[in-house]
């Protein structure tokens, strides 16, 4: 997938996602498109999207955010800027299988709609958004909402 200045690679770790991985690259793409007002227009971006399972991420949540757990997304950017190539924004998105249907059979939603509240999550923080403190979280959520409401999805933090 690429748009003018987003490039999109999906990469596969588990036997549990082919299967859903059509629906998941119409859903970022159009996911993608709508916020394409938070990018910001003086960088490239490259998102590499990786569909992984609880393994993986106990793993990268260790060694990288010193957690002994699995989480459901782990987002991940390297900043690279030179007069030669630009600014680019080397992303990837962790997204764990095993955590997303642990919470979609709890809370009786859609994999599909969950799936694309972790993907807008994960690009406001691509896009300098954050959660450390109450009010950034606070602004962060209404942002995420706000996006979900766009493809007629319901507030999600009324079910958690």
């Amino acid at each position: 997938m690429h748009m003018k200045n987003i490039k999109v690679d999906f990469f596969s770790e588990s036997k549990k996602w082919p299967r859903r991985i059509p629906k998941i690259k119409i859903i970022s793409k159009k996911t993608i498109n709508k916020m394409s007002s938070y990018f910001k227009k003086d960088f490239r971006f490259e998102l590499n999207i990786i569909l992984t399972d609880k393994s993986k991420m106990i793993k990268l949540n260790k060694i990288y955010k010193n957690k002994q757990s699995d989480t459901d997304v782990l987002t991940f950017i390297s900043k690279i800027s030179n007069k030669n190539v630009g600014k680019i924004l080397y992303c990837d998105i962790f997204f764990s299988i095993d955590t997303i249907e642990k919470f979609i059979s709890r809370n009786k939603i859609s994999i599909y709609d969950h799936f694309n509240h972790l993907l807008i999550h994960s690009l406001l923080h691509i896009n300098g958004y954050d959660h450390k403190k109450n009010l950034e979280f606070k602004k962060m959520k209404r942002e995420e909402i706000k996006i979900l409401g766009l493809f007629g999805i319901s507030n999600p933090y009324i079910i958690q």
